[in-house]
């Protein structure tokens, strides 16, 4: 899931100011984690330690409140209540990597993911998103070719991934949408030669830079298997011990 935290960390410069260039630093001054980061991990610890997905994201979420949260997730974190309400945005995709590589089984990838989603995105699109990205992880990590994942995931979600990351770009604008952004995010892995690549293209569309490159970043760990070393040394170095430690045990955990 390192490769969900990076492209996070990364994008954060550029969520706030989209580029429409895969000319940028890899690591700005400014480079942090966001709420995408801090819902991955707690998805990771929420796997690991066996607790419902909702406890887990209430608990990360009020111990790092300021990491950049959309308005109605921010209240549900804090709401004395726990009822999803209703969202399609891509807060449900960019959280679900660690579900990728867990779990085994098509099904049971399938079945998580929209379990993970459905605490808060329990909209169809919602729900969708994170089933999508989720699945590209597993296919990926299972050896499936690019041609494989998106004829899968075109056909079982209906997404256009026929598109180029060069066809989006010039009209693509900032969109938080899953059915907007995460069909986005998986072609620019579709169109990356390895993982650096996979980021840049992500942020390149101009559009919701920190979670498309958190969205790419995860399938494209999974497909070309290592992360350059100075990603890694960039990403490790900006989160905080207790993230470390979840990660380097999920990373022992499931073998990555």
């Amino acid at each position: 899931m390192l490769g969900s935290i990076a492209g996070d960390i990364i994008g954060s410069v550029y969520e706030a100011r989209p580029i429409k260039t895969t000319e940028f630093p890899l690591f700005g001054r400014h480079a942090t984690f966001t709420d995408d980061t801090v819902m991955t991990v707690a998805a990771a610890y929420a796997i690991l330690r066996d607790v419902d997905y909702t406890t887990a994201f209430k608990s990360f979420g009020r111990q790092y409140p300021n990491a950049g949260y959309g308005g109605f997730f921010y209240s549900w974190i804090f709401s004395a209540e726990s009822q999803p309400y209703n969202s399609w945005g891509n807060g449900s995709a960019m959280r679900v990597s660690p579900i990728g590589f867990a779990f085994n089984t098509l099904d049971e990838v399938l079945r998580q993911a929209k379990k993970s989603a459905a605490v808060t995105h329990n909209h169809p699109e919602g729900i969708k998103g994170a089933q999508a990205t989720a699945l590209a992880i597993w296919l990926a990590r299972r050896g499936e070719d690019k041609a494989a994942i998106r004829r899968q995931i075109g056909e079982r979600f209906g997404y256009d991934l026929d598109r180029t990351v060069d066809d989006i770009r010039p009209g693509y604008r900032f969109d938080v949408s899953c059915q907007g952004s995460v069909p986005e995010s998986i072609v620019a892995f579709l169109d990356s030669n390895d993982f650096e690549d996979a980021l840049r293209l992500a942020i390149s569309l101009g559009g919701d830079g920190d979670t498309m490159a958190c969205i790419a970043g995860g399938i494209a760990q999974a497909y070309f298997g290592e992360i350059p070393s100075a990603i890694v040394k960039g990403a490790r170095q900006r989160l905080p011990e207790e993230f470390l430690q979840i990660l380097d045990e999920f990373n022992v955990s499931y073998g990555l």
